[in-house]
């Protein structure tokens, strides 16, 4: 008899309502007893049918019903976002070019390596197990060089939030660069003290609720500055053409989960040498916008097209599986490759959007702009010259004097850091504080008169947000950073006071 599929399996699809529980429950164990599918199978149908609830909703099929109550939700402005796990379940689509012996890579089943290569680990205390685990294959790999594991790691898909992976040159994977291609920090720094946000609170508030937009329906309709969507790449493949009216929509928009935009104060330490500081600016508190999104809806399809992709072309073993590369000698890597830088150049253009209009509703420009970002790939070499291709999966890059954002939570501090060029992490640093606990665990966990007692003690205002973001779920980022004084220098301290984030009903399932 096919096992029965519990409310933990319909839960890993993405945020279903607590009302849509039973409805699913009944449709999915009804297609393994009396249809007799297996729950694979069953589980993809559910998958494609909250991807496009529409589609099921106006056809006659086994979750019609289903997919009108979900899709009459949509209406009514509550998205039920496929998750990142959910899409897994999602069957392989076509390739939309045109593939030939001499330019496309072959299906080719590969085994690990007998024991991982060594790497470095920080903060190992503070890393739970199963990311751990999740290092260990990603270092096994036969295509794998080198890696580290930062001190805010935690178990993602295929490569843990906070790993790094360096690979063969000509090798790239997408699950190991993550869903939401280059997400970013970004920090501009104003020349107004602490003191305007005591005098001006509800014109900063009313800013950020004017000026931002979140979630799955966050387009934007006027743009300060569209001229990256002149970029040549928009025609590249079939797969960003496709992608590129979406990503003109969503210009100026932020993703939900972590995803933020916020009013706070930075204090810039004193140094040694103001010059070597990167920031040129005399220590002091100034008042300072914080953002963290990255690539949107571009992005993620790109991650996913391409990652279900590598999966048809490179064969791991099961615990492997979401590592598949893609060979950037062919077709479809280079095609990756492009797209991917594409998502780099979009999401820094997100941010610069968001940032130029909030300080033009000030009525200020920023003294300097910092950004930095995460979940990409980058062409670089290891100190005998190797060249090799560098997967920072939820880690920010810290050569030589390179500067980084490092957040906290909505409550806890964020830092600015200088990169000390540390080999064993690959250039590398945290790019957060790393999560305690998972989303569903937070909903189960954290309440919200917790929630507000966290806001209050911290003198915060949260505008959107929910219990799974709350300060509680995330570790301690003093011990995060002081785990990784080898990495990186902290020049500056940034303590937020206005949080803008999705509202509760546009969470997506995300990793990070």
């Amino acid at each position: 008899m096919e096992t029965l599929i519990s409310i933990d399996d319909i839960l890993t699809l993405g945020p279903i309502p607590e009302s849509l529980h039973t409805p699913f429950l009944r449709v999915a164990n009804g297609l393994t007893q009396r249809a007799e599918y297996p729950k694979e199978k069953v589980m993809g149908l559910l998958a494609q049918m909250l991807q496009n609830p529409k589609k099921f909703a106006y056809s006659k099929n086994k979750v019609t019903n289903l997919a009108r109550a979900i899709y009459d939700l949509n209406k009514q402005g509550i998205a039920i976002p496929l998750s990142e796990t959910g899409a897994t379940f999602l069957p392989p689509e076509p390739t939309p070019f045109t593939l030939n012996a001499s330019g496309s890579q072959s299906e080719q089943t590969y085994d690990l390596r007998t024991g991982p290569l060594p790497y470095a680990v920080f903060g190992r205390e503070n890393i739970e197990e199963g990311a751990l685990k999740q290092m260990e294959t990603a270092a096994s790999l036969p295509i794998s060089v080198a890696g580290a594991l930062m001190p805010d790691a935690h178990q993602g898909y295929g490569l843990p939030i906070g790993g790094v992976l360096a690979t063969d040159a000509n090798t790239v994977i997408p699950f190991a660069v993550g869903v939401d291609i280059a997400c970013r920090m970004c920090l501009s720094i104003f020349d107004l003290p602490p003191a305007f946000l005591k005098r001006e609170p509800h014109l900063l508030k009313k800013s950020l609720v004017e000026q931002t937009k979140f979630g799955i329906g966050g387009e934007t309709r006027t743009k300060f500055d569209e001229s990256v969507m002149d970029l040549p790449e928009w025609t590249a493949t079939k797969v960003i053409r496709d992608l590129k009216d979406k990503a003109y929509r969503q210009l100026g928009s932020s993703g939900t989960g972590n995803h933020f935009v916020e009013w706070g104060i930075v204090e810039i330490y004193a140094q040694t040498d103001a010059e070597t500081t990167g920031l040129n600016l005399p220590p002091g508190e100034y008042l300072a916008l914080l953002s963290h999104s990255g690539s949107r809806g571009f992005g993620g399809n790109v991650a996913t097209y391409y990652s279900k992709l590598a999966m048809l072309k490179t064969k791991l073993p099961k615990q492997a599986a979401h590592l598949a590369w893609l060979d950037l000698n062919t077709e479809e890597g280079q095609e990756y490759w492009i797209a991917m830088n594409l998502a780099g150049e979009y999401a820094s253009a997100n941010h610069h959007e968001i940032h130029n209009k909030l300080a033009k509703a000030l009525g200020e420009k920023p003294l300097v702009m910092i950004e930095n970002h995460h979940n990409f790939a980058w062409k670089e070499q290891m100190p005998d010259g190797r060249e090799v291709i560098v997967h920072r999966k939820g880690a920010t890059p810290a050569g030589p004097d390179v500067l980084g954002i490092i957040p906290g939570s909505m409550t806890q501090p964020g830092f600015v850091v200088r990169g000390r060029g540390d080999t064993n992490s690959l250039n590398s640093a945290s790019h957060g504080a790393g999560r305690l606990m998972s989303r569903t665990q937070a909903f189960n966990t954290v309440t919200n008169a917790q929630l507000k007692k966290a806001l209050q003690e911290a003198d915060v205002q949260l505008i959107g947000g929910d219990l799974d973001e709350a300060p509680m779920v995330y570790k301690n980022i003093e011990t995060v950073i002081d785990a990784q004084r080898d990495l990186v220098s902290v020049l500056a301290k940034f303590t937020p006071k206005i949080v803008r984030m999705a509202d509760a009903n546009r969470k997506e399932g995300r990793e990070d």
